[in-house]
């Protein structure tokens, strides 16, 4: 959620740490703030807002020019975004400063601990409390980092600490535990992040922190232990993307430019997936032949856009492997006494790998001895490290917080998945994977082809821009798409938007047709003749209502014609990659009606790229 940027090299430290927080901004905050250590002193700046309200605070009074900084990115949890609540905080002297991503879960009576022995806490945080621990702690000896152990060893919760001291001018310590920290090694400089967008520009070079770890920061090296303090082992690796990655390429937002990408991200995702043999093969998998051979249930966990991807996979697994396959809210999943077993295997889909109530599903199927399958586009975050295997989706940075690229990429992940189950299990031919493989590889070019045909899809959002409210309407793969659509429209033009199952219809929603309500139809393929027939008398019957009707269905469908007031067509498609097709143009039509309306859609309100608090 937060953004966390800490720095210690030759360079002017604030210019890298406000560089490091804008390309963070995608992450969503109400307040910024920064702290610079230069001569011995601690200098702190932090406003409510955006970051360019830091800039002019920055402006109008700048720090002294040091080489070691932090800064944060807040999007509140413990009191309200103002200034007296932005990060950094400060212990009573002034000489500690930290920030913090995640939620201090016992910081109510760490702080009344405080309180009584005499610390004066200036903020509503949880995050405070741990300046004035750390004060404490340094008075009784021992050096930064052996206090960031100390404190951690008494904290409940999620969090990342990030933290700096005069007491050691060239030092910058970082701790995480159930929240993203992520280490940047330069040559004469290191970089602390919760995201390696942060230090892109500087070094492609990085060092996954794993839980319970302090990281010890100098200029000229990096040391990691675990919170007892013994030496730990940590796995480099170099981040594949460049910094013209993160950068909007000449569109007006990032959300345009990743809409633009899914042929290349799709098509990425596929790369290397077919061996010398002709099979299947998923490299990161880490789950035997033998032990899939055993699963008797999946059980898909997943939030928002990613629990949509987990809806179809529930289709293409039952359908290719023959296992019955469950889908559940991640949030919700470990509160209901769900009924697993070493048999069962449980997919968590996350786009960061660090969302907070698909890990904590992965811990609780873990102490039930469940088999772990993550599907992740973040190499070095949370969620791979946690599970048994990992397919990573390989979409490349996305930072618009409406997810595009990523759910497109996971739902190739989930097909693959599908289709090696299948293959390991012998519920398919070797030749049948390798056919419905080539299927999918010419997936970039349909989405492509779909892309260059948006123009009369961006006319008719920007014609909706005044109604209220939107329905969305499909059957088999076609609901978790309607789904989707619909939650674009409320994530970026904040308008009331439904998804139901078009058979639902007559149960109740078909209360809610009145003259001109739009009305958007997901049509199954024609050769899925029943599903086919079924939603066309869906059409009819909302029509009749007075709908305004605006059809999605293949190219070359005439039996929809008379029945559409707007008319989108698609490639034809297998019915179970349909939704590869159907999506782009719900994405487009949101992301439109939303510039019409004025919205920041890299940005919308009240929501944040990354969820790492429940």
């Amino acid at each position: 959620m937060c953004g966390i940027v800490g720095y210690v090299g030759g360079r002017s430290a604030l210019d890298v740490v406000v560089e490091g927080l804008a390309r963070l901004e995608y992450r969503g905050y109400d307040s910024a703030g920064v702290a610079v250590l230069a001569d011995g002193k601690l200098a702190t700046a932090k406003r409510a807002g955006k970051l360019v309200n830091l800039r002019g605070a920055l402006e109008e009074d700048p720090p002294p020019a040091g080489t070691l900084g932090m800064g944060h990115t807040r999007w509140a949890t413990h009191g309200p975004p103002n200034d007296r609540n932005a990060h950094p905080h400060v212990d009573c002297t002034g000489s500690v400063a930290v920030i913090h991503n995640g939620i201090i879960e016992n910081f109510a009576e760490l702080r009344a601990e405080l309180e009584e022995a005499g610390h004066g806490l200036a903020s509503d945080t949880d995050t405070e409390a741990v300046a004035h621990l750390l004060e404490d702690e340094l008075k009784a000896g021992g050096g930064l980092a052996e206090a960031m152990r100390r404190v951690c060893r008494r904290l409940d919760g999620a969090f990342t600490l990030v933290a700096v001291h005069t007491g050691d001018p060239d030092l910058v310590v970082g701790a995480r535990r159930n929240s993203p920290l992520v280490v940047g090694v330069g040559e004469g400089e290191n970089f602390l992040a919760s995201d390696v967008a942060a230090f892109i520009a500087h070094t492609r070079d990085a060092i996954e922190l794993g839980q319970d770890q302090v990281v010890e920061l100098r200029s000229g090296g990096v040391e990691v232990t675990d919170f007892e303090g013994r030496p730990a082992d940590v796995q480099a690796y170099h981040v594949d993307w460049d910094v013209s990655a993160a950068e909007k390429g000449g569109y007006d937002y990032f959300m345009l430019k990743e809409i633009a990408e899914q042929p290349r991200a799709v098509a990425d995702t596929l790369l290397g997936r077919i061996g010398a043999d002709g099979r299947l093969r998923l490299d990161e998998m880490r789950i035997s032949d033998r032990e899939l051979r055993e699963v008797d249930k999946i059980i898909i966990v997943a939030c928002g856009t990613s629990y949509h991807a987990g809806l179809i996979a529930k289709y293409a697994i039952e359908h290719w492997a023959g296992l019955p396959c469950e889908v559940e809210l991640a949030s919700e999943f470990r509160y209901r006494d769900p009924i697993l077993s070493p048999t069962t295997l449980v997919i968590a889909i996350s786009q960061s790998g660090e969302t907070m109530d698909a890990l904590m599903a992965v811990r609780h199927a873990r102490e039930q001895k469940a088999k772990l399958l993550g599907i992740c586009n973040v190499n070095g975050s949370t969620l791979p490290r946690e599970c048994d295997g990992v397919l990573y989706t390989h979409a490349g940075p996305e930072i618009a917080v409406a997810s595009t690229k990523a759910f497109l990429t996971q739902l190739v992940a989930v097909y693959l998945i599908a289709l090696y189950i299948a293959q390991t299990r012998g519920t398919k031919w070797g030749d049948e994977v390798f056919a419905m493989v080539q299927l999918l590889e010419r997936m970039p070019e349909k989405v492509e082809k779909v892309l260059e045909t948006m123009g009369p899809v961006r006319e008719l959002a920007r014609s909706l821009a005044g109604e209220r409210c939107v329905l969305f309407l499909g059957r088999h793969v076609g609901f978790p798409v309607a789904l989707e659509g619909a939650l674009k429209l409320k994530e970026l033009a904040y308008m009331h938007a439904e998804g139901f199952a078009a058979g639902e219809l007559k149960h109740g929603p078909i209360a809610l047709i009145e003259q001109g309500l739009p009305v958007v139809v997901i049509v199954p393929p024609r050769a899925r003749d029943t599903l086919h027939d079924k939603i066309v008398s869906n059409i009819q019957e909302i029509r009749a209502r007075g709908a305004r009707t605006i059809v999605i269905a293949e190219d070359g469908d005439e039996s929809v014609v008379p029945y559409a007031d707007t008319l989108i067509g698609v490639p034809a498609v297998p019915t179970l990659l349909q939704p590869l097709v159907t999506t782009v143009p719900l994405q487009v039509f949101a992301c439109e009606l939303a510039t019409a309306k004025g919205h920041d859609v890299d940005q919308p309100r009240n929501l944040a790229k990354s969820v790492t608090v429940e």
